[in-house]
């Protein structure tokens, strides 16, 4: 994990002591709220609908156990005992008091961590493969290059005023966890002919009111061009990309509306001129970096499979926490635990403060001091030996974080809706906790299958609807909530767009309308293993339709 240097320090902590002058210069009338409302987004805080709300980076979604705790002490002393992971790979604070936020500041800086550009119109939180460093699958670790992009890009005097909000994300794999063809820019580890690692990029990805699968504009980059190639991206969409519209101002519709491959010849322009005056970042910074992601000493003693099977077997929920919680890892005495923050009739992504530190325990006792934060508002425990899982579990058990739930129905995204968000136009975290309800069921969600249902209160898509296999946007009819469904969606190495099925459902009818789906899927897959996605890709989207909007359907 990369620790700062003392450049590092030097910068947050001034940065907060300039924040914290712009605060109460605030609070005594010296500044209106039109003339701090720039100040206070340059350093990740929000006015929302009730309080303001304290967005705060969490890069690439690595952690240890000191910082787990620091935000546990943030949510506890002020906050009201939690906080809210989003699909930024960040932590969100709903209920601070404008005069905390610099002490939080101050207390974040502590342990090495801050909210600089986690909003406005600048390169927003590099995100990154959750399972970063532990995938069996994975070419090479993305976080140092993650890391590297963390420092070119923060406070970039060029890059500070964007035309609009500017998102980056990465993997080491070729199995994507990351969704990075819904990125602005998309960054995917790959290996040339000669087999020497290196980067695809894909630019022009986005959701939100125009949602865009992004474009490669380059399959190979070797890994000394990567910055001024991204450089040579933003200097593109800087200068050529819309300031008259902020709805059209993102790099997606400069691709849209230039066209690839003219977009492509101006960005490999660019890149001539800018590679010919690129500084390389020295060969020892690089290697200082890259040291600080080395794989920890893993423990490969023997695991004494029968006995580690025999435990498993005979207790039900151990079985079905192994199945479902647990990936493939890099070693194969060891596996990587997600722990779910979707409990049934849950809030997706909260965790208390007493949570946060039984995460942090868990990490530093059996995790080699690690956690991630995941794009689907879960947790990691990256590096977890297989034969201590029976314990893991038992402490997750105690204290509420034990769902077995992982990539079923009821491990749902949702943005933060009404409840919360001045922007949100309908309701989602109780869509998302009527829908757990309906199929709390863990043996009827794994009998349904992996399926990934995205909820978003507002075009602007912080849930994700539309690369969920169901998604659900909610808007305002005239005063009414109603509920489009998309379907097909999906965030990985084969990415999609969901198809909207037509007309929206009121409140009261959206949980029985994805009930209805459901129950058609089960009636049209094959053999039992088919997965809703095969099931949707093989028959289209008439057979779903039918079932939401036959008469026999609306009558039921």
């Amino acid at each position: 994990m990369y620790e700062y240097n003392q450049f590092d320090r030097d910068f947050v902590e001034n940065r907060n002591k300039q924040f914290r002058a712009q605060v109460e210069r605030r609070l005594d009338g010296s500044l209106t709220e039109d003339e701090f409302k720039p100040l206070r987004l340059m350093n990740g805080l929000y006015l929302q609908l009730h309080a303001y709300m304290l967005r705060v980076a969490i890069p690439y979604g690595t952690l240890n156990s000191r910082k787990m705790r620091q935000l546990a002490y943030l949510a506890d002393k002020w906050d009201k005992g939690y906080g809210h992971f989003t699909t930024r790979q960040n932590i969100q604070y709903n209920w601070p008091k404008l005069k905390d936020v610099p002490d939080m500041l101050d207390a974040l800086g502590e342990v090495e961590m801050h909210a600089i550009q986690t909003s406005g119109n600048c390169i927003r939180n590099v995100t990154a493969d959750h399972f970063a460093g532990a995938a069996a699958d994975e070419i090479e670790d993305p976080r140092p290059t993650a890391e590297l992009l963390r420092q070119w890009s923060t406070d970039h005097p060029e890059f500070q005023f964007l035309p609009r909000k500017f998102k980056i994300a990465i993997t080491g794999a070729p199995n994507d966890r990351a969704v990075v063809k819904a990125h602005d820019i998309g960054i995917q580890m790959n290996r040339n002919e000669a087999g020497e690692p290196g980067y695809r990029i894909i630019v022009g990805g986005g959701l939100g009111r125009t949602p865009m699968i992004g474009k490669t504009v380059r399959e190979f980059l070797p890994k000394e061009d990567l910055l001024p190639y991204l450089e040579a991206i933003l200097q593109v969409y800087n200068l050529n990309g819309r300031r008259d519209n902020k709805y059209k101002a993102r790099i997606k519709i400069l691709v849209h509306e230039t066209g690839v491959e003219e977009i492509t010849s101006m960005i490999e322009e660019v890149f001539e001129k800018q590679k010919s005056l690129h500084q390389a970042p020295p060969a020892e910074m690089i290697e200082a970096i890259e040291a600080q992601f080395l794989p920890p000493e893993f423990d490969t003693r023997p695991i004494d499979e029968d006995k580690l099977s025999k435990i498993i077997a005979a207790d039900p929920l151990l079985r079905s926490f192994v199945e479902t919680n647990t990936d493939l890892h890099r070693e194969d005495t060891h596996t990587i635990v997600t722990i779910s923050l979707k409990p049934i009739g849950g809030t997706p992504g909260d965790a208390t403060g007493d949570q946060m530190r039984v995460m942090a325990n868990l990490a530093e006792a059996y995790g080699y001091d690690e956690l991630r934060i995941s794009h689907e508002q879960n947790v990691i425990l990256p590096h977890v030996r297989r034969d201590d899982l029976p314990e893991i579990f038992k402490v997750l058990k105690d204290a509420g974080l034990a769902t077995a739930n992982v990539g079923l129905l009821s491990d749902i995204i949702a943005c933060p809706g009404m409840d919360y968000c001045a922007l949100a136009t309908a309701r989602s975290i109780p869509v998302a906790q009527e829908l757990s309800n309906a199929f709390e069921d863990l043996k009827r969600q794994k009998d349904i299958g992996p399926l990934k249902i995205k909820i978003s209160g507002c075009i602007n898509a912080c849930g994700h609807h539309h690369v969920g296999h169901i998604g659900i946007l909610g808007l305002d009819k005239a005063g009414v909530e109603s509920y489009q469904i998309t379907l097909g969606g999906d965030g990985t190495e084969t990415a999609a767009i969901g198809e909207r099925t037509g007309p929206g459902f009121s409140y009261e009818e959206i949980v029985p309308a994805i009930g209805r789906i459901i129950d058609r899927y089960l009636e049209l897959r094959e053999d039992g293993s088919e997965t809703f996605l095969e099931a949707y890709r093989r028959v289209g989207a008439d057979p779903f339709k039918d079932a939401l909007y036959s008469s026999e359907a609306e009558n039921a």
